[in-house]
């Protein structure tokens, strides 16, 4: 179930400025859940626990090395190919807990996503009876197009306004997603305009003053459009 809009936020359409290259226009993310798989083991002292003791790690591990690590990760995927990423792994010998996100344009595979990840938990608990594993999978965000695609005044403006800009838009789906895919699920259209950020997440993420007085000079540029639209 999606969420109230707070009251405050009394708009037709909304902009996001996150990440890309200058000239991205997004209106095209990624659906997103995450799973949380926890395992209970038997505990004991170490130096008695000969056919007793199940090591909820272990099993832990065997979930990681059973799910797909050569295909269906984010290292091995692009394009539009969606992914499980193996995020946390925290615990001991007595209970773990393993979170995955889960990244797929499309319903169908975000789905099977979460399909394949509950179907390797229930196969690892058969291998060992005395422990217990579960799966939950929860929502996390859906794909603006979903919304976007059925009224695309939002985009259409930013399109105008970055040429006002004296840029060429251009737009190509993200592996990845924004406050606006909540925001546009939730009623206001929010497509995501750039920044210029690079190496994004990683211990080198930059930006260049030059690409973030480009963004600066859109959004001036954006909102005397939005004021004549207004009129």
């Amino acid at each position: 179930m999606t969420a109230p809009l707070p009251a405050d936020l009394a708009v037709d359409f909304a902009f996001t400025f996150d990440g890309g290259n200058p000239g991205e226009v997004v209106y095209e993310t990624f659906s997103a859940n995450a799973a949380c798989v926890k395992i209970t083991g038997v505990s004991i002292h170490p130096g008695s626990s000969k056919d007793v003791m199940v090591n909820a790690l272990h099993l832990g591990a065997k979930v990681l090395m059973t799910l797909p690590h050569v295909t269906m990760t984010p290292e091995t995927t692009s394009e539009l190919e969606g992914f499980i990423h193996a995020g946390e792994m925290n615990g001991d010998a007595a209970a773990c807990e393993l979170r995955f996100i889960l990244r797929a344009f499309e319903m169908e595979e975000l789905d099977a996503l979460g399909a394949l990840v509950k179907s390797v938990c229930d196969t690892v608990a058969l291998s060992e009876p005395r422990a217990q594993i579960s799966c939950e999978i929860t929502t996390q965000y859906r794909n603006m197009r979903y919304w976007l695609e059925d009224d695309m005044t939002a985009v259409e403006l930013a399109r105008t306004a970055m040429r006002d800009a004296g840029m060429e838009p251009f737009s190509k789906p993200i592996r990845g997603g924004t406050d606006g895919s909540l925001l546009t699920e939730m009623g206001v259209p929010t497509p995501n305009l750039f920044t210029g950020m690079q190496e994004i997440h990683g211990p080198l993420e930059w930006i260049s003053v030059q690409d973030m007085a480009k963004a600066t000079d859109l959004a001036l540029h954006l909102a005397r459009r939005a004021g004549q639209v207004a009129k």
